[in-house]
């Protein structure tokens, strides 16, 4: 590896499973020697992209939290549609996802989590394939047309028996989805729950997010829940500069 190879090898031994690490895990996570390891670790603490606590075992540092803010696509989008998902959570209940495409991957941003309903696996910077959930459904419909033949080419991963592991069936949900402007993916992720999701887009009317909510099966019929959601996507949308939303009136209004 190179120099800065072995940088991002260090910090990307941590996940959101292993957050605090001793230096003989980064070593082995990273696969580096120790005396490499530790130098390494020792620069990124100086620098601020790690801290040390107490018993000398190693996590993110803040440093790196700010250099997220800059993100356009990360902190700077979430605190432009903040006030639209708190009042979408209030009015639904139900949980509430932000979140972007990184690949063939979608990456949440931000999201608000009901009490009392489905349990829901996805949390704040987690990644998951496109095809398996609401706001990555809506995102590869979305998405150019090599992206879209990569992943319908790509094994489809399984996570329920009701996921779309068949090319055909998801070339057929993405259409439904350009189609009607909503992605519906039911116990494709997480037993029990459904997601459903619309895109965002920005001030080219390009997607550049998805908004999405889920709910348990028996809670409600998720497609009463299409108008509120896509009222509030559309109202972050005009405020990214959305041509195609500058006009629409009656949207979620953040407080």
């Amino acid at each position: 590896m190179t120099a800065a190879g072995r940088l991002l090898a260090v910090l990307d031994a941590f996940t959101p499973g292993r957050s605090l690490l001793t230096l003989s895990e980064i070593s082995r996570r990273a696969g580096l020697s120790l005396t490499t390891a530790h130098r390494l670790a020792g620069e990124l603490v100086n620098w601020g992209a790690l801290e040390r606590d107490d018993d000398g075992r190693y996590r993110i540092g803040l440093h790196l939290l700010e250099l997220a803010a800059l993100a356009p696509r990360g902190l700077e989008l979430r605190e432009l549609a903040q006030p639209f998902l708190e009042d979408l959570f209030h009015s639904t209940r139900a949980h509430v996802h932000l979140a972007v495409r990184d690949g063939h991957e979608v990456v949440y941003v931000e999201t608000l989590r009901a009490r009392g309903t489905v349990t829901v696996l996805s949390r704040l910077g987690q990644r998951w394939p496109l095809h398996a959930t609401g706001t990555g459904l809506a995102l590869l419909a979305h998405a150019g047309r090599e992206v879209q033949e990569q992943v319908l080419e790509a094994p489809l991963k399984r996570f329920t028996h009701r996921t779309i592991t068949d090319a055909r069936e998801l070339r057929r949900v993405l259409a439904e989805v350009r189609r009607t402007g909503v992605a519906v993916a039911e116990e494709q992720l997480t037993l029990e729950a459904v997601a459903i999701a619309a895109p965002i887009r920005g001030a080219g009317d390009e997607v550049v997010s998805a908004l999405g909510l889920v709910v348990h099966v028996d809670e409600c019929e998720p497609r009463a829940l299409v108008p509120v959601m896509t009222a509030a996507a559309r109202g972050i949308s005009r405020a990214l500069g959305a041509p195609s939303a500058a006009d629409v009136r009656g949207v979620v209004r953040g407080r």
